[in-house]
């Protein structure tokens, strides 16, 4: 075998599987394009020991760690071919004992206008992640269904002018009792210094926001894992078990691509518990 364990992605969950891995002394295959979703966003919310550092910085200092251990390779570089067989896994004519699917995944943003110029700051998906930074403003929710009154809902724990912009038609019994909907159509977000001023709707009338909570669909991103017969959930996440073992014997998945909610502390959990199960196999279970 070239390496142990080779790892498709270098996010948050890939760059920490391959961190623990190296410092059990296993020898890993970093492979990465450089293109993780979360690029926009100007800083991480809710990570301990940062502040104001943005996704693409940690991924950074990451690098640096791993740089230190001598058993752990980093390549940029998309993956191309991917197999597993009995024996073991192949990647690009690379071959491994073990394969980690760390790919992450896309997020699948409502076609508005001036939308993504602020995603990832003043507007988002994840009020955990970016609520803080908004606290106390006028706030907006812009998805259907049960899940845009829910968002609503949830969206108070920040802000007491909460607008979810819904059709009211489309939202279950009950749910929107106590919540301001607002049905009208929205094609375009103002800014103003670079953050969100307002919400434009149709009839050219505008709505003040200071925050735009919207609804992300994940999706896989077109991937090369198609041959492998990966399972998948009814979410479209890839199906795996506590510690990220995956359908395909030597395949184990992490990150955002296998484990919700999308976020860089659990994909950073999941790279974790990912590293230790792949130890324990190669170390204890051999």
């Amino acid at each position: 075998m070239d390496f142990e364990v080779i790892i498709i992605g270098g996010g948050a969950a890939g760059l920490t599987a391959a961190l623990v891995l190296g410092r059990a002394r296993r020898r890993v295959l970093v492979l990465d394009d450089g293109a993780p979703s979360n690029a926009p966003a100007h800083a991480i919310g809710g990570l301990l020991g940062q502040r104001d550092t943005s996704p693409l910085e940690l991924l950074a200092l990451g690098r640096e760690q791993l740089a230190e251990l001598p058993t752990v390779t980093v390549r940029e570089r998309r993956a191309i071919s991917v197999r597993a067989d009995a024996d073991g896994v192949e990647v690009d004519g690379v071959r491994a004992e073990q394969l980690v699917v760390a790919t992450g995944m896309d997020y699948v943003r409502p076609d508005v206008a001036g939308l993504e110029e602020l995603w990832g700051d003043t507007v988002f998906h994840c009020p955990f992640c970016h609520g803080w930074e908004v606290a106390g403003l006028p706030l907006a929710v812009l998805g259907t269904g049960a899940h845009a009154a829910a968002m609503g809902r949830l969206l108070r724990a920040w802000s007491d002018d909460v607008v979810v912009l819904a059709d009211p038609d489309a939202l279950p019994e009950g749910a929107r009792d106590g919540l301001v909907v607002d049905g009208r159509e929205v094609v375009a977000v103002r800014a103003e210094g670079g953050k969100l001023a307002a919400v434009v709707f149709a009839d050219g009338a505008e709505l003040p926001r200071g925050g735009l909570l919207i609804h992300t669909p994940l999706a896989q991103r077109p991937s090369l894992l198609d041959g492998l017969g990966l399972e998948y959930t009814d979410m479209g996440a890839i199906a795996a078990d506590d510690w990220g073992r995956t359908s395909v014997p030597r395949v184990w998945a992490a990150g955002d691509a296998a484990v919700f909610p999308p976020s860089i502390t659990v994909a950073i959990a999941s790279g974790t518990r990912v590293a230790g199960g792949i130890v324990h196999d190669l170390v204890v279970a051999a």
